[in-house]
């Protein structure tokens, strides 16, 4: 018989069988489609060796009126400017208090007992003291973690200083305590009990279960300064003009603020005419948070957030739903997510200033974050399934919603975000896996081939803001890392090898009706990009003698079922193995092609297959 060319559609399909799915593909981990053929993604790189401390959910780049390419870096403990590689701490600070003999020591410990009677505190929330003078041969100066409150009738914390003490002692005369705000939670927390939902709900006695608030930031630039504030919090001020080291501070703390919301759960600054939004936030002349009310400040004012004839200051409550979970600008119009609604915000000028319209109704998202807008298209994630907003709204098709959505931690659904890719036309979801509390898993949806793949990989923000040169991504390791830069996995400053696969769907030899016998294969694959000098990646054929049967055990017939392919040189074009020798048989088949090395990338194009007939059964 004549070599047998195979040529497999591009995505993958998870909706079916694998022998359903015949001429495609049905697994994978790192990889994508490139001109409908799978290749390795690119790789990642720190920016830096500086790391900052806490997860980081909330990235924003901008650049200022001196040329400063800046990120904001929002984490469960801190919130930081990201400067030339370096994390400056401008978290802001919550109270400053004035202290006589604070510190209590113990002999031989590092444990140092604080009492502080303005309470307000909480575990790991960090405090620089200042002016203290030495006690039991400490000297308590810098900032420190809480590492452990009190009861708030004994108004005392600990701290771990950096040695231990000589002495058990009680002293350090006049000290100055500065508190930043409190810290926030890395993840959702399951609460059940007393306290776990609101008051008269659930059974008496037993009440309802319900999770903690993950910390999440929402940040926008407002010129050259940056508007910032975490879910349930105040909004903050960071000028730039004070240099990437100063603190943020309370917006409503400037000169002339008027009416700014005391607590929000979102922030945004519009495109057109610069209004700045919080989304979730409370009425004028009250302090209690509405979670369905947005409120808009004077057009380009951050200030002025009291309603007149005189400005365009205002509000608007949505009817749908019952909170705001998430909102993104788009072009000419700001989407609002609520828990069962789209809203279309429009502008529309004084004296209504901004209007409202339903887009779409009956509709879920799991997350603030859940959001990438791409080609002029809102994608997100709902709890069962992925949508688009393209002037209307509408479910996404999806070839993998049955694999992402039956391996899914629904407790962890707001630690979800999405991301463009847009020099490979994607859009990135990040979530957890059914069994992991923290970040495992990407779903990869390419809306120029609409197509989908998937793989394993722990990030918790991503950013593509078009003013850096690669995408940005922060890690579990607290760093930022470049993605698309290299082809290897410089996460932590040296190459390590990115294991990446794609393996098929089964597909029938001949017309699957006899047993064929394939006895080599013609590899065809680039490994154009590579830095190693013989780049190698491994091709395996799985046979079955029927879809319903499993793979052949053993899988090959007196030989192997997998050879290496390997690149021996690059010019004037790329030389590699010219063929395998493979011994298997069935009357299906799958195919695999992996490479787990330093150095490699490659692209699988059209490989052929040497088989013959060899007998019914």
């Amino acid at each position: 018989m004549p070599l047998s060319k195979i040529s497999l559609k591009p995505g993958v399909n998870r909706e079916g069988t694998r022998y359903t799915n015949e001429g495609g593909w049905y697994d994978c981990d790192k990889i994508r489609f490139r001109q409908s053929t799978p290749e390795k993604i690119g790789g990642w790189t720190r920016i830096s060796e500086a790391t900052f401390s806490g997860v980081c959910r909330s990235l924003w780049n901008w650049v200022t009126l001196g040329g400063q390419n800046l990120i904001g870096v929002g984490t469960h403990l801190k919130f930081y400017v990201e400067n030339v590689g370096a994390y400056n701490d401008v978290t802001p600070i919550r109270a400053t208090v004035s202290l006589t003999n604070p510190f209590t020591t113990s002999s031989g410990s590092a444990t140092v007992t604080v009492t502080d009677a303005a309470l307000g505190y909480v575990t790991g929330d960090y405090v620089t003291f200042s002016g203290a003078s030495a006690v039991g041969g400490l000297t308590i100066d810098g900032e420190y973690a809480l590492t452990r409150t009190v009861t708030s009738a004994a108004n005392t914390y600990t701290i771990t200083a950096s040695s231990s003490a000589s002495s058990t002692a009680s002293g350090g005369g006049s000290v100055s305590a500065v508190y930043q705000i409190n810290i926030g939670s890395p993840f959702a927390v399951p609460i059940e009990g007393w306290g776990a939902s609101a008051w008269g709900q659930g059974t008496w006695g037993v009440g309802e279960s319900s999770t903690t608030q993950i910390r999440f930031w929402s940040q926008s630039n407002f010129g050259e300064d940056l508007i910032f504030g975490h879910a349930g919090g105040s909004i903050y001020y960071w000028d730039a003009t004070n240099g990437v080291g100063t603190r943020g501070v309370l917006l409503s703390s400037l000169t002339d603020a008027s009416d700014v919301p005391t607590v929000q759960n979102i922030i945004l600054v519009s495109d057109i005419n610069r209004f700045v939004f919080c989304l979730g936030t409370n009425p004028v002349g009250s302090s209690t948070l509405d979670p369905t009310l947005l409120r808009w400040s004077d057009q380009e004012s951050a200030i002025n957030w009291t309603p007149s004839a005189t400005n365009q200051a205002g509000s608007l409550r949505l009817s749908r739903g019952t909170k705001i979970v998430a909102a993104s600008q788009a072009r000419q119009e700001v989407l609002v997510w609520t828990d069962s609604s789209l809203y279309s915000l429009q502008y529309a000028g004084a004296p209504i200033v901004w209007t409202a319209s339903i887009v779409g109704e009956n509709i879920s998202i799991s997350s603030q974050n859940a959001v990438a807008y791409a080609n002029g298209i809102a994608y997100w994630m709902g709890k069962d399934k992925f949508y688009k907003y393209d002037g209307r709204t509408q479910p996404l098709q999806c070839d993998v919603r049955k694999y992402v959505f039956n391996d899914f931690n629904t407790s962890q659904y707001t630690q979800v975000f999405a991301g463009t890719n847009e020099s490979f036309h994607e859009v990135w979801w990040f979530y957890c896996s059914d069994s992991a509390t923290n970040i495992d898993k990407y779903v990869i949806y390419n809306y120029l081939e609409n197509i989908w793949y998937f793989g394993t990989l722990a990030r918790t923000a991503w950013l593509d803001s078009g003013l850096r040169d690669s995408p940005l991504a922060a890690t579990y390791s607290y760093n930022l890392v470049d993605h698309e830069d290299g082809i290897d996995d410089n996460q932590g400053g040296s190459a390590a090898a990115i294991t990446a696969y794609a393996v098929s769907s089964e597909f029938d030899l001949d017309d699957g009706h006899k047993y064929m016998f394939v006895s080599r294969v013609i590899p065809d694959i680039s490994f154009d990009g590579s830095t190693a000098d013989n780049p190698v990646a491994t091709l395996t054929l799985s046979p079955l003698a029927n879809p319903g049967a499993g793979y052949t055990s053993p899988t090959s017939t007196g030989g192997v079922n997998n050879a290496t392919v390997t690149r021996t040189a690059t010019s004037p074009v790329e030389v590699f193995t010219e063929q395998l020798d493979i011994r298997v048989r069935g009357r299906q088949l799958s195919m695999r092609i992996e490479s787990d090395a330093t150095g490699v990338a490659w692209q699988l194009g059209s490989p052929r297959l040497d088989m013959r007939p060899d007998g019914r059964r």
